[in-house]
């Protein structure tokens, strides 16, 4: 099962829309590059609201308009869990993701980070 989290670009000529709004401020160039996503606190942003389906879930941003799927519940289990743990990789592991699957979950991670889905958590 995928546990990637996606974005849709917008369409050619799409930034040119009077209701296009660009990517958060510090989006990565290269935004499925993990930087030690893992090993960093994080939290679902303010602004985010996520939706539970039966695939995962639907993620929006309501600052920057941008829907964004989870590919499965696990990565919402993830998602979910990151507030309550110090690193992304503690939440990784309480949510049950297995060490060989941790690099597509960073991955998946990174993607959220970069689009301004979750964000850095405080320390506790």
């Amino acid at each position: 099962m995928a546990c990637a989290a996606s974005t849709k670009a917008p369409p050619s000529g799409a930034a040119d829309h009077p209701t296009y709004k660009a990517p958060p401020p510090g989006a990565a160039d290269h935004p499925t590059e993990p930087r030690g996503t893992l090993d960093r606190r994080w939290r679902l942003a303010p602004q985010v609201a996520v939706r539970p389906e039966p695939f995962g879930a639907l993620v929006y941003h309501f600052e920057t308009r941008r829907l964004t799927f989870l590919k499965s519940r696990l990565l919402l289990d993830v998602v979910g869990a990151l507030a309550e743990h110090d690193s992304a990789r503690d939440a990784c592991r309480a949510a049950g993701v297995a060490d060989d699957e941790l690099a597509r979950y960073e991955r998946a991670l990174t993607t959220l980070a970069d689009t301004g889905m979750i964000v850095p958590g405080t320390n506790s």
